[in-house]
């Protein structure tokens, strides 16, 4: 007589049942033995994202007014060429040296070319031609080497023209000088009179702001009839443009 198979107890039947349960559940997945059965969010690629525009520089803006006198208190004085009522202050965008807009130049000139010379350094702006810096000599005190030692872009000084006892053009707000260290003035003897500026003297070197013959900055004076000190005989200003080419 064979002998008769012990009866399931209640404890190892539950415990047959749990690991039943347990083997079915590791099959789950459509046969896919890495599947855990547990659902993954998806996430966006890279191409998804939408890119960052990058922000546009300002547009060239501009402001022409009438100039008051406590405005020039160093650079005008009784007994200028140019009454204080016949000079304007422009107040415009230009490009800098750091490749960036700045909205605060400021340029004293003569009332009778300020149109004109809006539209010439629109143009240096729209052209990206960067510029130190563009303030009043008065912030200097009237002092045309402290200006320079600045790299100050300015206009209206009431001054003689350098080794003259003439009156500069300056004097009538009708010449501009432009970062005056990378166009320095030269003498004859190819002097220039501020150090940091010595290495302009040679002219093919192609710094920034630095202006050549022929170039953007020349032919946008040109275009209202101004002329550069770069053309003189003898000393050269490669800084200044003028109404009279002087």
């Amino acid at each position: 007589m064979p002998a008769r198979m012990p009866a399931r107890t209640p404890l190892r039947a539950a415990a047959f049942t749990l690991v039943l349960a347990a083997t079915t559940a590791c099959g789950q997945g459509d046969g896919d033995p890495e599947s855990t059965g547990t659902a993954t969010p998806p996430t966006s690629s890279p191409t998804d994202a939408s890119p960052t525009a990058s922000a546009s520089p300002p547009a060239f803006a501009s402001r022409v007014r009438r100039v008051e006198r406590d405005e020039l208190p160093h650079s005008w004085r009784p007994g200028c060429p140019v009454p204080v009522s016949g000079l304007r202050m422009i107040e415009m965008t230009y490009w800098g040296m750091d490749d960036k807009a700045h909205p605060n130049g400021k340029l004293v000139v003569n009332a009778s070319a300020a149109d004109d010379l809006v539209g010439v350094f629109r143009k240096l702006y729209d052209d990206r031609y960067p510029i130190k810096r563009m303030e009043p000599v008065d912030v200097y005190r009237g002092d045309d080497f402290d200006s320079i030692e600045a790299n100050n872009t300015s206009a209206f000084n009431c001054r003689n023209a350098t080794g003259s006892g003439n009156w500069s053009q300056h004097a009538y707000g009708l010449a501009v000088d432009i970062n005056p260290c990378e166009n320095p003035y030269v003498t004859a003897a190819g002097r220039v009179a501020h150090d940091d500026c010595v290495k302009f003297r040679d002219r093919d070197r192609d710094d920034p702001g630095v202006i050549h013959a022929g170039d953007n900055v020349v032919r946008a004076f040109r275009s209202i009839g101004w002329g550069w000190g770069g053309t003189w005989s003898g000393t050269k200003d490669y800084q200044h443009f003028s109404s009279s080419g002087r």
